[in-house]
């Protein structure tokens, strides 16, 4: 995963950082770690300036995790409950299970919005209950693109110091993060072996 990722962005290099940082919203066990640490170092080089790293990075992060709040948005708590109650084996949630999420959400709101952005895997998660409850689309970019902004400049910032240590970074999470893919996987499976079925009433 390492050597596509960089060879990514030799090839396409800021438009390489965007698509990758999207597509890590899709997959999350690619890892926006060794995405923009990645750039960062190509920037120590002279081949990208640093800024317009951080920028286009948290752009293409911001992109990719939205169409996850308007899933949520449009969707809604009583339609993913009951879309949970027929298919929530697969799924690995319940409706209680949504319940419990958005009114921890509805107490945290904003900050959880912009916290999250610094969690693996939740980043990119976080969004849908932010959809669920109905916060409003601003708010929501605003933390979002905060959080993510401070992530992704850290990380292009460990790249750029890093310079030609920067080989540590990629012999450390590449690593990490086929062991991300195996736990998620391994997750996936125990949650659909061991999923105990409720009967879900709307009326309730």
């Amino acid at each position: 995963m390492a050597e596509w990722i960089i060879g990514t962005l030799d090839q396409m290099g800021y438009l390489g950082i965007a698509f990758l940082m999207i597509l890590e919203n899709v997959f999350p066990p690619i890892p926006s770690e060794l995405i923009m640490s990645a750039a960062g170092f190509a920037a120590a080089r002279g081949d990208l300036d640093l800024w317009a790293v951080i920028a286009v990075g948290t752009l293409g992060s911001i992109i990719g995790n939205t169409p996850w709040y308007y899933a949520g948005r449009v969707l809604g708590k009583e339609r993913l409950k009951a879309l949970a109650q027929r298919h929530g084996r697969w799924l690995t949630v319940s409706p209680d299970d949504i319940e419990k999420a958005d009114a921890w959400f509805d107490r945290h709101n904003a900050l959880a919005v912009l916290v999250c952005r610094f969690v693996p895997t939740v980043r990119t998660l976080i969004s849908v209950p932010a959809g669920l409850s109905g916060m409003p689309l601003l708010p929501f970019l605003a933390y979002s693109t905060l959080g993510t902004m401070v992530w992704v400049g850290w990380l292009a910032a460990a790249g750029y110091w890093l310079g030609d240590n920067y080989a540590l970074v990629e012999d450390y999470i590449d690593p990490v993060a086929k062991l991300v893919v195996a736990v998620i996987v391994l997750g996936y499976l125990y949650r659909v072996v061991t999923y105990r079925h409720k009967t879900y009433d709307p009326a309730e």
